[in-house]
């Protein structure tokens, strides 16, 4: 079987249709009919991709019967060849037949290949754009399934179950009065220390309301200058500024439908205030550079470190703006005041890091979460996750002890701390006399370097600069020892 494109060329002139196909004959496998009802015999018998017919024939006009060709077997491509010598007058019939081309006598060599060639590779094309739609189709419905399945998944992985937190944690509330506030569409203003989860809050109100199936984009106010922020959020047409070469759709665009988070709020300049005053009393959004308005439905989230309330009294921020972002307020605790929920949350964040990164450990040592559970966290989550990937970077073996720890978050635990629930804890006087003073900055030096050294006492000697006697009168003279609470004297 030939794999050439197979043509069919209908005219009732033998010569016409011997001329013709010496000069397909080359690149085409063809067939020749010298009559509508032969060529009938040859299209239910052979794969034909394309016809070239005359117009003028004696039992059928070429017109006439690429019509019937197009009824039942439509995916050939028609070509006419016609004599006339105003083919204009023929476009009207040419078009209602869905005729591909017209190729007007006397034609040409090359002219006569390029629209086979032509002709050949739009039969192509019409099989690969059929076979490619009943692919479409017939994958639709598993297709759909696996978007539902995705969106499950996200909607799992941002639910508000998975901030991490102890029964009793005073985060408890919030995610409580967050669940309720989803499902209602209005805006939130969450406010909370750099590093407290802000923007996962977001994402979990987001998935939990009725817009989850919707788009989610946030976007850092503080971090963008002006003329950048107003293209980030309205969009831009192209040349409408200095390096505008593409025309560029907005995030409240892209999120129309859905919800967006404007990050950091509190940093924005009042000139932009008014911009973003306009979008959320009118609910439209201009792009840089258009006379046009388009009308968005999105749900405003917005999130800042700053005290909103302050601003206002300083002249810094809108107070009709202000009211337009709080519906509901929801104030994220630092991890200070979480010191609960800090184990588990180390403990999450070193498995989450562990996969990432591809280097399996078995988990921290009673110290090392002893010393994370002391220390303050001034940079909350954020904070917490460079330290923890700084120890499972530095770990040789599969436990992370207090050594990977850095000095200061070792320091803690060695600080005097009734509410650390520490293994170990020093009790001396912040006040008194310089000796008592002196000696609780010993005790807590030694402490840390205890701690560090994994309670070897020969190796903090040695960093210490004492013998291991001299340590050892020192912890005896302190009441310092491994697993027992002890007080200075």
């Amino acid at each position: 079987m030939s794999t050439r494109p197979a043509l069919l060329l209908v005219d009732d002139e033998p010569r016409s249709v011997e001329v013709m196909a010496r000069v397909l004959g080359e690149e085409f496998e063809v067939f020749t009919a010298l009559g509508a009802a032969q060529a009938r015999t040859i299209l239910e018998n052979e794969w034909v991709q394309a016809i070239f017919c005359d117009q003028r024939m004696p039992d059928v006009s070429g017109v006439a019967f690429l019509t019937e060709v197009r009824e039942r077997w439509p995916e050939i491509v028609r070509v006419i060849v016609t004599g006339y010598t105003e083919p204009e007058d023929m476009i009207g019939a040419i078009n209602a037949a869905g005729i591909y081309q017209y190729i007007t006598k006397p034609w040409h060599p090359d002219q006569l290949l390029l629209v086979a060639r032509n002709a050949a590779q739009l039969f192509a094309l019409q099989r690969d754009h059929h076979r490619l739609s009943l692919e479409l189709k017939l994958a639709a419905p598993a297709a759909q399934a696996h978007v539902v399945m995705q969106r499950e998944r996200v909607a799992r992985n941002f639910h508000f179950d998975t901030l991490i937190r102890a029964p009793d944690s005073p985060l408890n509330e919030t995610c409580r009065r967050a669940a309720q506030v989803a499902v209602f569409d209005i805006p939130v203003l969450i406010q909370g220390e750099t590093g407290t989860g802000k923007e996962l809050l977001a994402r979990a109100i987001h998935y939990s309301s009725l817009r989850s199936d919707r788009a989610f984009h946030a976007v850092n106010c503080g971090a963008i200058p002006d003329e950048l922020l107003e293209s980030e959020l309205f969009g831009h047409k192209k040349g409408a500024f200095t390096g505008a070469h593409t025309t560029r759709i907005g995030l409240l665009d892209q999120a129309d439908g859905g919800t967006i988070l404007l990050d950091e709020i509190g940093d924005v300049s009042p000139a932009f205030q008014v911009k973003l005053l306009r979008f959320l009393q009118e609910g439209e959004i201009r792009p840089v550079g258009s006379n046009e308005s388009k009308r968005v439905n999105v749900r405003v989230l917005a999130a800042t470190h700053r005290d909103l309330s302050r601003q206002i009294t300083a002249g810094t921020f809108r107070e009709d703006l202000y009211y337009r972002l709080t519906a509901m307020t929801l104030t994220l605790p630092p991890l200070r005041t979480r010191r609960g929920d800090l184990k588990a949350l180390a403990c999450a964040i070193l498995d989450s890091l562990s996969h990432q990164h591809g280097k399996a450990v078995k988990g921290f040592t009673d110290e090392a979460l002893a010393c994370i559970a002391a220390y303050d966290w001034p940079g909350n989550v954020r904070e917490m996750q460079n330290e923890i990937l700084r120890m499972l970077v530095l770990a040789t073996d599969g436990n992370l002890g207090a050594d990977l720890l850095s000095p200061h978050v070792v320091r803690a635990a060695a600080s005097p701390d009734p509410d650390a629930n520490l293994s170990c804890e020093i009790s001396i006087p912040d006040n008194g006399l310089l000796k008592d003073r002196i000696e609780r900055l010993e005790a807590s030096i030694l402490m840390e370097t205890l701690v560090r050294c994994r309670w070897n006492k020969s190796r903090a000697a040695e960093e210490l600069g004492l013998s291991r006697v001299g340590l050892r009168a020192k912890l005896d003279r302190y009441g310092i020892a491994r697993g027992r609470t002890f007080a200075s004297h």
